[in-house]
């Protein structure tokens, strides 16, 4: 079984960084009121703050004339804004989340013993749609996959990648392409036996989180 690929609403910033929220009804609402979909209980957000609806495949922000503003990559919004892939979404000031397009969603772990990935902490052994890797990862590539692994869906911020990879070297050397190169050499290993299925997802602007595993 597979659900349809939907987009999301990743929390940045905020009571709960890293939480996810799926676009499964027509209209979103976000605000302070009990009854919105996405409740933020901060006095700079108004009761009913902001909207997301579903209008011809596209997704639709407004601002329901809140009090202190809905932004958009910094930029304070007036009547309907389309989302795209990677927005930044902010909520007066003191929520931001960001907008993850149903085609850069991974889809759901098929329901299938064998599907998704699986990590032995112990062993320190791989497993990739039943199979498992081999040769084994690179020492970097396995101290990334780790990190994402303990809790999948989670966005992990790249000073949070540089400070599990590499330990012991001083960051300020860790450059952004050095990062982005990890994570392209670690998908094309998982690929190597599925190809057909994101697991390494970047979340641009803010880091990298990890689809379908099997805990």
């Amino acid at each position: 079984m597979a659900y349809a690929e939907t987009a999301m609403l990743l929390m940045v910033e905020g009571e709960t960084p890293g939480k996810r929220l799926y676009m499964e009804t027509p209209v979103l609402l976000m605000g302070r009121d009990e009854t919105c979909d996405l409740v933020i209980a901060d006095r700079q957000v108004s009761r009913y703050h902001a909207s997301i609806s579903i209008e011809q495949d596209r997704y639709v922000l407004r601002d329901l004339d809140s009090k202190n503003g809905t932004f958009v990559n910094g930029r304070q919004i007036e009547g309907a804004y389309t989302l795209q892939d990677g927005d930044e979404i902010q909520i007066a000031y003191c929520c931001k989340l960001t907008f993850v397009g149903a085609d850069a969603t991974a889809p759901v772990i098929l329901d299938d013993e064998e599907a998704g990935l699986r990590l032995d902490l112990e062993s320190k052994r791989v497993w990739v749609a039943g199979q498992e890797l081999d040769p084994p990862l690179s020492l970097a590539q396995y101290r990334l996959l780790a990190l994402l692994y303990d809790e999948p869906g989670r966005v992990y911020s790249r000073d949070a990648v540089v400070d599990a990879v590499w330990p012991e070297d001083d960051r300020e050397g860790i450059s952004e392409q050095a990062i982005d190169a990890l994570a392209r050499r670690l998908r094309e290993r998982l690929a190597e036996a599925d190809p057909d299925t994101q697991y390494v997802v970047t979340v641009r602007g803010h880091g990298f989180r990890l689809e379908n595993a099997v805990r």
